[in-house]
């Protein structure tokens, strides 16, 4: 995508940026920072280790090697995508290269900040790598055929190319480069979703249906084998479609819904918290005005009534999970930054609240009254209404004490 105007970036991040997070103190080598370079079909990381000083980075920068700020998962992205999402930093000299030709597992969109890069983007080679579940190792100019695309990022600039897409990126003489490369849909595939559906299917399969228990023939490796696959036998025939028979039947046995939700619940364990507006923030329990003043604590409780309007915080940063334990509701708004430093986050809900739960997730995004949650009596209403606003999962549509 062609921007006409350069500066389209203009205060997403700068080399000055970049600058300043050296010399925050906060940066060290191969946990926030990597330097790479990519000469003569070889491509290095040069990873000391310690902190990542700014004498020494931009030292590395100019004998042509390229830092790279692997940045955190992006959390409004996040929602959108409904997947993980990500966001890495490129700094690359005049006249380099900083990583080899390669294709990943995530759909890419590259934002050029700053300067220059030429690009070449490459179809994959085989069928096997079209929306591949893994990252290629580095390629040789060898292995390539021409490129399906060519061409030059300038400042404002955007460039997407999907899964299994070889790429490659250098820069001119003339200018150096600084881009955001933005990254989602990690193993977010029908594959992956099968890998938790089936063997849930099959387990609930053997405990239902006597079929799926009863013995394998006695002579069953005597006909059946890779040394018997050639034979022809009436007895593999029978086998085969009694395998056929019983993976067919597995999908009266499938719980869709429920290895759906167990997606979800590792998904927003997976997510950062939610970034919030300035007014969210006031109307949330994170911009509550609870302090201590004059020797004692005030304003610290939460006066919910009937007549509160209410709504979630975000419509994506909840899931209602059937588990055995009971009825779990997962949520993200006290999730780390950190990525996965603690458990997930639930909260073992009453199943009469379910209902209003549901009832939240699709009034979102208007506000609904406190009284019209669908529990049995007011001070359930009221109850729950408080219980997850103390969690950030609710907020009201005016601030609850005015500052």
């Amino acid at each position: 995508v062609r921007r006409g105007d350069p500066g389209y970036y203009a205060g997403l991040f700068s080399t000055a940026d970049f600058d300043a997070a050296l010399h925050s103190g906060e940066v060290h080598f191969g946990t926030h920072l990597d330097v790479t370079s990519y000469a003569e079909g070889v491509r290095e990381t040069h990873n000391p280790s310690g902190p990542a000083l700014p004498a020494v980075v931009w030292d590395f920068y100019q004998n042509g090697w390229s830092p790279r700020l692997p940045g955190p998962p992006a959390s409004i992205l996040q929602e959108h995508f409904g997947s993980m999402a990500g966001a890495n930093t490129y700094l690359t000299p005049p006249g380099t290269q900083g990583f080899a030709p390669h294709y990943d597992d995530i759909e890419a969109f590259v934002l050029q900040l700053e300067g220059k890069k030429h690009w070449r983007v490459y179809n994959p080679r085989t069928g096997a790598e079209v929306l591949p579940q893994f990252s290629s190792a580095n390629l040789t100019q060898a292995e390539l055929g021409e490129p399906v695309l060519e061409t030059v990022l300038e400042a404002g600039d955007l460039l997407y190319f999907p899964r299994g897409f070889i790429h490659q990126g250098d820069c001119l003489p003339d200018a150096h480069s600084l881009h955001i490369t933005v990254s989602s849909y990690q193993r977010n595939s029908w594959g992956d979703l099968l890998e938790k559906l089936l063997p849930a299917a099959l387990q609930m399969a053997l405990e239902e249906d006597v079929e799926y228990r009863q013995g394998l023939p006695m002579d069953y490796l005597q006909y059946m084998g890779v040394t018997n696959s050639d034979a022809v036998d009436a007895r593999r025939t029978t086998f085969m479609e009694k395998v056929q028979r019983l993976i067919k039947k597995l999908v009266d046995y499938a719980p869709v819904d429920a290895a759906v939700d167990q997606r979800a619940k590792s998904f927003l364990h997976d997510c950062l918290p939610p970034v919030l507006t300035r007014s969210e923030k006031a109307q949330s329990v994170y911009g509550f005005p609870a302090r201590w003043q004059d020797g004692a604590p005030c304003d610290v409780d939460i006066l919910i009534t009937k007549d509160t309007a209410v709504r979630l915080l975000r419509h994506g940063i909840v899931r209602l999970c059937n588990e055995e334990a009971g009825v779990m509701l997962y949520y993200t708004t006290e999730n780390s930054r950190v990525y996965h430093k603690e458990e997930p986050k639930f909260l073992e809900i009453d199943p009469e609240y379910t209902d209003s739960i549901e009832f939240l997730l699709s009034s979102y995004p208007n506000h609904v009254r406190v009284d019209a949650l669908p529990c049995e009596t007011l001070e359930d209403k009221i109850s729950l209404a408080t219980l997850l606003f103390e969690k950030g999962i609710l907020t009201t549509k005016k601030p609850l004490v005015q500052v």
